[in-house]
């Protein structure tokens, strides 16, 4: 190893962890700001096409997980996201990879906001409702962090996929 290897290397995985982490300050400053914006100007019910037939502005409370699933159950989902952020905040210390940086700085804005949602939310701590206004054509109803995590998640699948390592370069000499 050459002489200040080791040093330049945790000073590229503590660069990349800052990434990590300003990716996640973004993604959560976006969900609540616009869920902010969200409770202020949308009633319950309303409806405000923006593009018609496909995607409409509706304010609602999701007790629940994706498509409302486990509404009596939101203290395990507080529970999950707490145990995500504390994973990805713990696994993120390795990081060699920008692209795995961008992975997990969205699944880690995504989870905190959802997060807070859970412990600051009504009905109350660790129970609280997720606010959901982006209708997709009535298929389903999410936020930015949503949009944060599926697109992490697609984006982690092919990194997978390609088998760009998380904390390293494997012989296939992917970064």
């Amino acid at each position: 190893m050459p002489i200040g290897r080791g040093s330049q290397t945790a000073k590229g995985e503590l660069r990349l962890y800052g990434w990590m982490l300003a990716l996640a300050a973004v993604v959560l400053l976006a969900d609540q700001t616009s869920k902010v914006w969200a409770v202020s100007a949308l009633s319950d019910g309303e409806r405000v096409t923006v593009i018609p037939q496909l995607i409409d502005l509706r304010l609602l409370y999701n007790p629940g997980a994706a498509f409302s699933i486990g509404a009596e159950a939101t203290w395990v989902f507080a529970l999950a996201a707490a145990i995500a952020v504390i994973g990805i905040l713990y696994v993120g210390r390795r990081l060699r990879s920008p692209a795995w940086a961008a992975v997990l700085g969205g699944l880690l804005g995504g989870a905190t906001s959802h997060l807070l949602d859970r412990l600051l939310r009504s009905p109350g701590f660790g129970r609280g409702h997720v606010v959901d206004f982006i209708d997709y054509g009535g298929l389903f109803v999410g936020n930015v962090a949503d949009i944060a995590l599926v697109a992490s998640c697609a984006l982690l699948m092919l990194l997978s996929l390609r088998d760009v390592p998380l904390g390293g370069v494997t012989d296939k000499g992917h970064a």
